[in-house]
């Protein structure tokens, strides 16, 4: 128990450079309570200790501001970078080294929320190992997100992304393709960004287009003969 303590720790401060120490992730880091209380009501759901298991997931909310369904699956070393207004739904899966920042939201889809249909169906995302998702992204709906796919902050995801890339944007579009198998999976990207930053391609389309008419307005107006005036007669 003790290593899989010190594992969740140091895939933390791998990934935080304002962690100093391991102490210090231990008493103060809210993603690390967090992920224990998970650890916890997750084992008493999937015995069917489903009240205990959402009052103590409960308790795990109101003391560190994430909130993480207890039916969820969370792999090892996940780290919720601030962890402010975190949400994860019972159905999401979560891989391995996979790090949210604040404001992300993994949600559900349903026809119909109340109906006994829907037990037990698959209504969240699934993020594979070593995804980053940044700041205020949401991720809607039973889709995957990729190893090592990066999503960009505050964009909304409602399609599947593939292995490796980077999507940005309201819905998300691909601005970077995937690595070479090769590349170094150990890469870490704060806030899902590439070197060079990621732009909505989108956003960038707009931009193209605008700069284009302001050329041809300029053009138009050199073409133009001056205007002209009553002492010209």
């Amino acid at each position: 128990m003790f290593r899989t303590l010190r594992e969740e720790i140091d895939g933390i401060m791998q990934r935080d450079p304002a962690a100093r120490s391991r102490l210090e992730v231990a008493l103060c880091y809210a993603s690390f309570h967090a992920i224990l209380l998970h650890r916890l009501s997750h084992w008493l759901w999937v015995r069917n200790w489903r009240l205990a298991a959402r009052f103590l997931s409960n308790l795990g909310r109101w003391f560190t501001d994430i909130e993480i369904h207890p039916g969820a699956r969370i792999g090892k070393r996940f780290f919720a970078d601030h962890g402010l207004g975190v949400v994860i739904g019972e159905t999401a899966e979560i891989g391995d080294d996979v790090t949210l920042y604040q404001g992300v939201t993994l949600g559900g889809v349903s026809p119909s929320v109340n109906s006994a249909a829907q037990v037990g169906v698959k209504r969240h995302p699934t993020l594979a190992d070593g995804v980053i998702v940044g700041a205020g992204a949401k991720i809607i709906g039973p889709i995957l997100v990729g190893a090592g796919a990066r999503v960009g902050s505050n964009a909304v995801v409602v399609r599947e992304v593939q292995p490796g890339t980077t999507v940005v944007g309201i819905p998300a579009r691909v601005v970077s393709r995937a690595r070479p198998r090769d590349a170094d999976e150990r890469d870490f990207t704060a806030y899902a960004l590439t070197e060079s930053g990621v732009t909505d391609p989108l956003l960038k389309s707009i931009e193209m287009l605008q700069e284009q008419v302001a050329r041809l307005e300029a053009r138009l107006a050199e073409l133009e003969p001056p205007a002209r005036t009553g002492t010209d007669r």
